[in-house]
């Protein structure tokens, strides 16, 4: 085992055990380095491990904190989920509250290339913007890019539900892409998750696509990082 490694088990070993805990900022790598025997090099390896584990995030100028330990929802244990089929699998009641939805216009120019719009003959584009409770506790607020053809007609308390199952009365989901960023909140998230601020947060993009790589969404959406992990690239049980 690497040197980095070896430091990186022990570090993750102190957050298990509650030496290090949510939201603390460790040591600096000169002290760690010092403390163990390594270079700071060596230190900043372990250091990358545990962000890439979503055990830690760093903050650009203030240094390295404890996301969090404990026993975290897995995003995509069961494949591609939405949040309340999620909550359903993990034996909690959901909740969502619809902040606003309608039509987005301007289309930011990332959106549109996400959803490729350039290929579409409808290119108008509705965005959905959502709190998700699990057992009353907030959890994560979504802003989701969705193109009209797969909404038209809809309302807002049409969204009160699953969104996966709303859509897919109108189009097979096949996929997901995810990519994930730690991240400290800021005061209106942590007014919106109640939490505070520089509590950790994860922020996830994914695209959602048909099975015949056709996008039907670009969802940006903040977690908890106390709650959440995640992977990348999921597939939808057709089953």
């Amino acid at each position: 085992m690497a040197k980095f490694e070896d430091v990186a088990n022990e570090l993750s070993r102190r957050v298990r055990d509650g030496i290090y805990t949510t939201s603390q900022r460790l040591p600096s790598e000169y002290d760690l380095a010092k403390e163990f025997d390594v270079s700071r090099l060596t230190v900043r390896k372990a250091i990358d491990l545990l962000i890439r584990q979503q055990l830690l995030v760093k903050s650009p100028g203030k240094g390295t904190y404890v996301m969090t330990y404990s026993d975290k929802v897995e995003s995509g244990r069961l494949g591609l989920q939405g949040f309340t089929e999620a909550a359903k699998a993990y034996g909690k009641k959901s909740r969502t509250e619809v902040i606003s939805f309608g039509p987005l216009d301007p289309v930011p120019e990332e959106i549109s290339r996400v959803l490729a719009l350039d290929t579409r003959v409808n290119k108008e584009i509705d965005m959905l913007v959502r709190r998700r409770f699990w057992d009353e506790e907030p959890m994560t607020v979504e802003h989701v890019a969705i193109c009209h053809e797969y909404v038209a007609g809809l309302k807002p308390h049409d969204f009160e539900g699953s969104l996966f199952a709303l859509l897919e009365k109108r189009v097979a989901i096949a996929y997901s892409h995810q990519e994930v960023e730690a991240m400290l909140m800021d005061k209106k998230m942590a007014k919106l998750l109640h939490g505070k601020k520089g509590d950790p947060l994860l922020r996830v993009h994914s695209v959602t696509y048909t099975a015949d790589a056709k996008p039907i969404l670009f969802d940006t959406s903040y977690y908890r990082a106390d709650k959440y992990s995640f992977k990348s690239t999921l597939t939808r049980d057709t089953h």
